[in-house]
């Protein structure tokens, strides 16, 4: 499993200011891709491949 100490966090660019439903993405530490709730950073995180992470946001943005 991925050491996440160092992860940077960003909320999400299309997350609203008024605290509802966001998500942080860590994208800085090799060879995985780290995501959770922003409201409850402590409650664990999904781990993606950086390949499939990117395909994702690639399907995501072709269907918005």
């Amino acid at each position: 499993m991925a050491d996440l100490s160092g992860a940077e966090w960003r909320t999400s660019t299309r997350s609203s200011s008024n605290g509802g439903d966001c998500v942080e993405v860590a994208d800085n530490l090799p060879g995985v891709v780290a995501v959770r709730d922003s409201k409850n950073p402590d409650g664990g995180t999904l781990r993606f491949d950086p390949q499939v992470w990117h395909g994702f946001i690639d399907l995501v943005k072709s269907t918005s």
